[in-house]
């Protein structure tokens, strides 16, 4: 049994497919060896995406993005739901303090050195 949108409202139906017809399917989201997720590289990599983008709007000669569309998200909350997001969950009274910075890798490596497995399965 497979969950399909009934219609264009958003409402869902159940459906019987063959097993050959979902396996079909399921190996259309399946990439093929060697290709990688275009979400992981490119102008918006997450590692390089606000370097990226201003040589991006420079190149297109686009305005400076708007100050408050890059407010934090702290700022956010306290702005827009007046929710404080250093109060503690549990007790409410509380303040949460951060206490360590955990650093990941300043970029991923680049696709060609990526080592390619020999078998490719789903992600």
């Amino acid at each position: 049994m497979l969950t399909v949108r009934a219609n264009d409202k958003g409402g869902k139906r159940l459906q019987r497919l063959h097993g050959t017809e979902f396996v079909r399917r399921f190996l259309l989201h399946v990439l093929p060896s060697g290709i990688k997720r275009i979400r992981h590289y490119g102008v918006l990599a997450a590692a390089c995406k606000g370097v990226k983008l201003t040589a991006a709007r420079l190149a297109l000669q686009m305005p400076q993005p708007d100050p408050q569309a890059t407010e934090s998200a702290q700022g956010f909350m306290a702005r827009v739901a007046r929710i404080d997001v250093n109060r503690c969950p549990g007790c409410k009274l509380g303040r949460l303090h951060v206490t360590a910075v955990m650093r990941g890798q300043a970029r991923l490596p680049t696709p060609t050195c990526a080592m390619v497995p020999s078998s490719r399965g789903p992600p």
